[in-house]
């Protein structure tokens, strides 16, 4: 699908916004211990803010496995996200997964409290990047 830039624009803020109100979920659910909750809310503000960075520059989102090739292909392999980074985003997904279909599987309190400043970090990375490509 070929967007226009004002299409394109639009799509791109619809996304992050979506990721920071995912996003700010957190406190609620750390409030009420809900960990499994707040690993999915974690992952999909990442998925968010990854879409809205591969819409900015024309890439196509797909599915959530297409996101993730596509943010290693684009992103991590060129350099402009860690390794690391590449890493908490399949890291998160994986979490996520689990925490949301295996019934045996249960998060941490402390593993998954310690993903939500890297989260936000990685989100911020991605409103920094997208509005310096728009400025250029």
């Amino acid at each position: 699908m070929t967007l226009k830039k004002e299409e394109r624009d639009i799509m791109v803020g619809l996304e992050l916004e979506k990721a920071y109100n995912t996003f700010s979920e957190y406190d609620g659910l750390t409030e009420k211990g809900y960990w499994n909750t707040l690993a999915n809310r974690l992952y999909y503000a990442l998925f968010h803010a990854v879409s809205s960075m591969l819409i900015s520059d024309g890439h196509e989102v797909g599915s959530h496995r297409g996101a993730a090739i596509r943010f290693h292909q684009y992103y991590v392999r060129t350099g402009i996200f860690t390794d690391e980074e590449g890493s908490f985003y399949s890291q998160m997904q994986t979490l996520r997964e689990k925490s949301d279909y295996n019934c045996f599987f249960k998060v941490a309190e402390a593993d998954i409290c310690a993903r939500i400043e890297p989260t936000r970090a990685f989100i911020e990375k991605i409103k920094k990047y997208i509005t310096h490509k728009q400025t250029q």
